[in-house]
């Protein structure tokens, strides 16, 4: 190898070398004036996101409000229901129903949202810090550069050793420049990125808020159609002048009542009666728990009674526990659901078997959350307190069966 080449090689090297020293030396000048290059930084990506959610939220505004219940629909439907009392309680209770679903459905929106706030706000206070992050980082590039001025790229360029050199510098000139031009577009995206973040805050705060407003509306539903029940039941009571007719109606609503749960101790004694004796369910002589705590009056006893519209005296069957609309049902005692279902005279209704002979019976629930052959223990939530069926107003009837007769339920409650 001749001494010319190894020469030329060296310079080669020498300058590569150059270059290597120079690229570090304006990054190290880069990080001490700007601070960490690998700081957070935002993409159109990111600001895509945000508006997208954005326009999920605004379309969720949407759905809401045009999701309440129209009552005035309903009540022009059931207008011609009201000739039949059973069938205009049947539907009006299964409209009861969903308007009480979409209130679930909104409250757990509401959760939802109060969430999502959450985070939203997160993201905004993290964007901001990075945003001033980055102002801070671009006065002080700023301020540098007023100081400096070009005589910092002409005391580069000049005093260049030779031509090679000075293209070297050109190069860290223009790395320099490229630096700050991809700085500025980091700080505009990070600006855009703060406005989105806020936008959607204030978005899912609007859906909040028209949750809310929702569910105030809905109840607001709930209650106007449980008035417009209780007047047409009373409408129908009061529309029976004659006091035979009014009595033998009566006995026809209480024979049907226990027509339909003889019914059920039949076939459940049938289906008792075939199996073996060690897997029948007894009872074990423990007193019942409270069926509703949240109960503010016995608004009827058990026994016989002067009959509220009737005005003559009747047998009550059960004892009536009045409590607000939704209240928890509990099962007073353990067994087997032997029934959860619907019917004119008891609306939602649940019957449990404790074994030996003995049933427990709640009637008009507004929503039932057992269903027949599941087994359920002593203090469970069954039910919520209602009006469904042959009822005024809201509250539990409940009843106790021993052996195919009704007896107090007193003898079975602390």
């Amino acid at each position: 190898m001749s001494i010319g080449f190894s020469e030329n090689l060296f310079s080669r090297n020498k300058n590569k070398i150059r270059r290597a020293v120079g690229f570090a030396l304006v990054t190290v000048m880069l990080c001490s004036m700007t601070g960490d290059l690998h700081a957070a930084t935002y993409t159109n990506a990111s600001i895509q996101n945000k508006q997208n959610e954005l326009a999920g939220a605004k379309e969720q505004v949407s759905e809401l409000k045009g999701s309440l219940t129209d009552v005035q629909r309903i009540k022009d439907e059931l207008e011609s229901k009201k000739s039949d009392l059973d069938a205009y309680i049947t539907q009006l209770d299964a409209q009861l129903t969903d308007m009480t679903l979409k209130i679930d459905e909104y409250n757990r929106l509401i959760s939802e949202k109060e969430a999502d706030i959450e985070q939203s706000r997160l993201d905004l206070e993290e964007a901001e810090r990075v945003q001033e992050d980055q102002y801070e980082s671009m006065k002080k590039r700023i301020r540098f550069m007023y100081e400096s001025g070009d005589v910092m790229y002409l005391d580069m360029l000049f005093g260049a050793g030779n031509f090679s050199d000075m293209i070297s510098k050109a190069d860290y000139i223009e790395m320099l420049s490229a630096y700050d031009r991809r700085k500025l577009d980091e700080y505009i995206e990070t600006t855009e990125y703060v406005s989105a973040c806020k936008a959607e805050l204030e978005a899912e705060k609007e859906v909040l808020d028209a949750a809310k407003e929702a569910v105030e509306a809905e109840q607001a539903n709930v209650n106007e159609l449980m008035v417009e029940k209780e007047e047409q039941v009373n409408s129908v009571n009061a529309e029976i002048k004659d006091k035979e007719a009014e009595i033998k109606e009566y006995e026809a609503y209480i024979n049907d009542m226990n027509s339909e749960i003889k019914a059920l101790e039949k076939a459940i004694a049938d289906e008792i009666a075939a199996l073996e004796e060690a897997n029948r369910r007894q009872y074990n002589g423990g007193m019942f728990a409270w069926p509703c705590p949240a109960y503010t009056r016995i608004s009827d006893d058990y026994g016989n009674r002067i009959h509220p519209i009737l005005k003559v005296e009747k047998f009550h069957n059960g004892i009536d526990l009045a409590a607000p609309y939704g209240s928890s049902i509990l099962a007073a005692y353990d067994g087997d659901v032997v029934a959860a279902d619907y019917s004119s005279s008891m609306g939602n209704y649940i019957m449990i078997n404790h074994g030996s002979g003995i049933y427990t019976i709640y009637m008009h629930a507004s929503a039932l959350y057992v269903s027949k052959g599941q087994e359920v223990s002593k203090g469970q939530t069954i039910a919520a307190v209602g009006s469904t069926g042959r009822s005024t107003g809201n509250h539990l009837h409940f009843s106790v069966r021993q052996n195919g007769n009704y007896v107090s339920p007193w003898n079975y409650l602390k």
